[in-house]
C-alpha cells in the first residue's frame, strides 16, 4: 500500500475514534463516505464501492466500540440492564439488515445513506431532544426496539447512537448514561454487522486483494490502530466539553461527507 493511503486510513481512524468516544456514535457516518471516496480513488469497481465501505466500517466499529465502552464504563455511565435487554434484538436486526443491504445496488444504497445522515445531522444541528415522558419498555419492547435500531444500523453502518440515544433520553435515561449505554450497544451491532457483510460478500467477484467478503482488511487494520487510542480521549472529554456545540460541528461534517459520497457514486 502506498504511503498516502496508509496515512489517509490512519488519520480517518483517529478522527472517527475521537468522535465515537465523545458522542457515543460508531463513526460510520464519517467512515462510509470517506471509505467510498478512498476506494474509488483506488479503482475499486463501482458496484462494490458502498458495500465494501459499509462492511469495512462495521468491522472497524468493533474496535472503536470496545475502546469507547471501556472508557464510559470506567465513568459508571453504562446502563447494563438496558444493554442486556436490547442486545438480542440488535444482534438479529443488524445481521438481517446486512442481507438486505447486500442485495441493494450501490446507487440507491448511497442515496439512502445520504438521506439518513441528513436526518441525523438536522437532529444534531437543532439539538433535538425528545421530551422525557415515559419509562423504558419491558424485555419484549426493548428487544423490538433493538431489532429496529440494528436493521437501520446495518444499512448505514452506524453504531446505533443516533437512534439509541434519542430513544433512551425519551425514556428518561440521563444523557450521560444514554451516551455511555449507546457505546455498549454499538459493540453487538458492529459484531453482527461485520459478520453479515463478511458472509454476504464471500465469493463476490472483482473485489480488491486483501478483501474478506465485504471487509477490506488493510483499511480495517489501519483504521483500528488510531481509533483505539483516540476513543478514550473523546469519552473523557464528553464529561467536560459542550457536547451540543460539538454535535453541530460534527453534523456539518456529516452533511459535507455525504454529499461527497453521492458525487463519487453518482457522478
Amino acid at each position: 500500500m502506498e504511503i498516502e493511503w496508509l496515512l489517509a486510513y490512519l488519520a480517518l481512524g483517529g478522527f472517527v475514534g475521537f468522535f465515537a468516544g465523545l458522542l457515543g456514535v460508531g463513526g460510520g457516518g464519517i467512515m462510509v463516505p470517506m471509505l467510498t471516496t478512498l476506494f474509488a480513488a483506488q479503482s475499486v469497481p463501482r458496484e462494490h464501492l458502498v458495500h465494501l465501505a459499509l462492511g469495512t466500517s462495521m468491522a472497524a466499529i468493533v474496535m472503536t466500540s470496545l475502546s469507547s465502552l471501556r472508557a464510559h464504563h470506567k465513568h459508571g455511565a453504562v446502563r447494563w440492564d438496558i444493554v442486556k435487554g436490547i442486545a438480542p434484538g440488535v444482534l438479529a436486526g443488524t445481521f438481517a439488515g446486512t442481507f438486505v443491504a447486500s442485495r441493494v445496488p450501490t446507487a440507491p444504497l448511497a442515496v439512502f445513506f445520504a438521506c439518513f445522515m441528513a436526518y441525523v445531522s438536522v437532529q444534531m444541528i437543532l439539538n433535538v431532544k425528545p421530551k422525557p415522558s415515559r419509562a423504558l419498555p419491558g424485555p419484549l419492547g426493548l428487544a423490538g426496539v433493538g431489532g429496529g435500531i440494528g436493521l437501520i444500523s446495518a444499512l448505514v453502518a452506524i453504531g446505533g447512537g443516533s437512534l439509541s440515544v434519542p430513544f433512551m433520553t425519551w425514556c428518561n435515561v440521563k444523557m450521560q448514561n444514554a451516551i455511555g449505554t449507546s457505546a455498549a450497544i454499538g459493540l453487538p451491532i458492529a459484531l453482527a454487522g461485520a459478520l453479515g457483510y463478511l458472509i454476504n460478500g464471500w465469493g463476490a467477484g472483482n473485489l480488491p486483494p486483501g478483501s474478506v467478503g465485504y471487509v477490506y482488511l488493510p483499511a480495517l487494520v489501519l483504521l483500528s490502530v488510531l481509533s483505539g487510542v483516540t476513543a478514550p480521549i473523546g469519552a473523557r472529554l464528553a464529561h467536560r466539553l459542550p457536547v451540543a456545540t460539538l454535535k453541530k460541528i460534527f453534523a456539518a461534517v456529516l452533511v459535507l461527507l455525504s454529499l461527497k459520497m453521492l458525487h463519487t457514486v453518482l457522478g
